[in-house]
């Protein structure tokens, strides 16, 4: 259960990179996925440029670092004048993570970490995957106009909350999730209830996703650190690597907690595992599930929704990959299914205790 694609399409690829030896590479391992046509090089952006328009490509790849304009860049150009699929090609230094991060702000699909040693057989093959799975989601980025670039938002935009009831709020995502956390995030106030974040990426993604919100948000946006109390105004990102994160609670407060444990549905942090240390407690939490690829979280939302949580996940037309909220749509672990930009206001709703006493008048 997942992304449901079409499986027999064949969707044609144009490759962006300044290095001859890497499009040689790129061409090569590539071409052998049966859904995969590469229609054509280019070397620098305004070459893909070119190329764009002559070819019509489903998706392209597109290295960071590039001469006369750089991939950012031509992202932005991309996204704000043609929105098409693109998957970024990136290192993991500290310096190619915060690019990775920018990259999926903008509407990047997806980023590939490239390690220090190279582009191996195996890359290639978890590149090709990517390549398909973000070719398939290109009525979702023709859908949002920008991709799911978040737009500059207004104080008359965001989201109100008047009196905190005490409700936390456990958010999951991946691919897409990046672009998505800042919408939301940005459309809730400075006295938001307090947000814990899983979203699947590498670790040093994870640290550059939790600067570069906090450098733009007026929360207090950092990662989960065991022992750190949930508190209003607050958001925490699960650091990832080995560790999965979730809560805990003592006496009436609620804290986060990192603990070790293999990949869950293939993945650190896992967002099932988010969920499941919240069960207890269901009745304190707000369970939102946002687009991603796969079924993660979907079960733990499920016993979420089973005990007493309220439970969000967002609509197929504004999710970059309908995966993770049709699975747990299709378990029955939804209350509400919502458009990316309505999450906010129902996450606020929920929280606030002035708007509840209303409800129940």
């Amino acid at each position: 259960m997942g992304f449901q694609g079409d499986g027999n399409r064949v969707y044609r690829v144009l490759l962006v990179d300044d290095s001859p030896a890497i499009l040689r590479f790129l061409r090569l391992g590539l071409s052998r996925h049966p859904q995969l046509e590469i229609v054509d090089t280019a070397p620098d952006a305004y070459a893909a440029r070119d190329k764009i328009k002559a070819l019509h490509p489903d998706v392209i790849t597109l290295d960071v670092e590039m001469p006369r304009m750089n991939g950012l860049d031509f992202l932005e150009r991309i996204m704000r004048l043609r929105p098409m699929p693109v998957v970024m090609l990136s290192s993991i230094t500290p310096e190619g993570s915060a690019a990775a991060v920018r990259a999926l702000s903008l509407g990047a699909v997806d980023v590939l970490a490239k390690p220090e040693t190279g582009l191996t057989n195996d890359l290639l093959e978890d590149l090709a995957e990517r390549v398909v799975m973000a070719a398939q989601s290109r009525k979702a980025i023709k859908n949002s106009g920008r991709g799911v670039r978040p737009q500059s938002t207004t104080p008359a935009n965001h989201a109100q909350l008047s009196r905190w009831n005490g409700k936390i709020c456990l958010i999951g995502a991946s691919t897409g999730g990046v672009a998505a956390i800042e919408k939301v995030l940005t459309s809730l106030p400075t006295n938001s209830p307090p947000i814990l974040i899983s979203q699947h990426m590498p670790e040093s993604f994870l640290i550059s996703f939790a600067e570069r919100l906090n450098q733009k948000l007026p929360q207090t946006i950092g990662l989960a650190d065991t022992g750190r109390p949930l508190e209003p105004g607050h958001v925490y990102l699960a650091p990832g690597g080995n560790l999965h994160t979730g809560i805990e609670k003592r006496g009436n407060k609620f804290y986060c907690r990192n603990f070790e444990g293999p990949a869950y549905n293939g993945h650190h942090p896992s967002v099932d595992q988010m969920f499941k240390t919240a069960v207890d407690h269901a009745d304190r939490v707000i369970g939102v599930i946002l687009t991603g690829l796969g079924k993660d979280g979907a079960e733990g939302l499920k016993s979420l929704k089973q005990e007493g949580a309220v439970t969000i996940g967002q609509d197929e037309r504004s999710c970059v990959v309908y995966g993770m909220p049709r699975a747990a749509a299709d378990l029955g672990a939804v209350d509400q299914e919502l458009p990316l930009t309505k999450i906010a206001e129902a996450i606020c709703q929920l929280a606030d205790k002035t708007h509840q006493q209303k409800s129940r008048a």
